[in-house]
């Protein structure tokens, strides 16, 4: 099932199975997100919920027992109920359940609200603690922008100029190893090489906008100034890029198990609500 809502500005789609935006076209129906073929990669926008990236030995302990969730966890897997509908507006939702309970046992539920705003895509995400003690997770954004041109005609302008120290990534987990990338006038040209190590994983910006510019003009820009974290992925000679704003990242090699002290974790008290947004803006 998927479900359509537009402006005259701009049309987007979102399948429900994991509330997973696939497409966003303007008015002369250019699109916009990556069409997940699976010869690179097979999807376009997943919701990363309710861990961000890979547990060290993909499990954790909570009360003496060991839970098993794979990277980026089980959210983008499920179908979503669609609560809420306008024109150009729709609101998912995803209920624990016992088989969620298995790997994540917390009663909760998430929200996923996408809103055209003129010639933006607003993507809020609310976490909501329905049980009678403390929640802790993370969540993050996936979307990838297609690319169709030549990968190094593209470039990503930041919004402040910066000096972009990432985290490399070991066996999936987060190490304490660093690279620098410099900004000219706030601009990184865009190389595959960037991502022979897989991610590019920033724990911390400056910056809380980032613009694609395709031969030196703007055509996307995404808004995350909710978001500490963040990752820029690809994959080699691949036709998108991937810019997520996140809340966590993987484990670290010295991880406890323990997910309440997980570094980036969210901890929810009992009838709290967390809500987070970003956009994207076509330019």
């Amino acid at each position: 099932m998927t479900t359509t809502i537009s402006n005259s500005y701009l049309t987007a789609q979102i399948n429900q199975l994991g509330a997973e935006l696939f497409s966003v076209t303007d008015s002369n129906k250019k699109e916009y997100i990556w069409e997940g073929n699976p010869n690179f990669w097979g999807k376009h926008s997943p919701v990363l919920f309710p861990i961000v990236g890979t547990l060290k030995n993909n499990f954790y302990r909570y009360n003496s027992v060991e839970y098993h969730l794979s990277r980026h966890g089980f959210a983008r897997d499920i179908q979503f109920e669609e609560v809420e509908k306008s024109e150009n507006s729709v609101t998912f939702s995803l209920l624990s359940t016992e088989e969620t309970k298995k790997v994540f046992p917390f009663d909760f539920e998430l929200q996923i609200i996408y809103t055209l705003e003129e010639n933006r895509l607003n993507i809020e995400y609310k976490v909501i603690n329905n049980g009678d003690s403390q929640m802790p997770f993370s969540i993050g954004a996936h979307p990838a922008f297609a690319l169709p041109e030549n990968f190094q005609d593209y470039s990503l302008e930041f919004e402040k100029e910066e000096s972009l120290e990432y985290f490399l990534l070991e066996n999936d987990l987060i190490s304490n190893k660093t690279k620098k990338l410099e900004l000219e006038n706030k601009t990184l040209l865009l190389n595959y090489e960037h991502f022979e190590n897989d991610a590019l994983i920033f724990k911390s910006l400056q910056s809380n906008t980032i613009t694609i510019l395709e031969n030196s003009n703007p055509i996307v820009k995404v808004n995350f100034e909710d978001f500490p974290n963040l990752g820029i992925w690809t994959k080699s000679n691949a036709p998108f890029l991937c810019i997520e704003p996140w809340f966590g990242y993987s484990d670290t090699e010295e991880s406890s198990g323990n997910l309440f002290e997980k570094e980036g974790i969210q901890i929810l008290e009992t009838n709290e609500i967390f809500k987070a947004k970003f956009s994207i803006e076509i330019l």
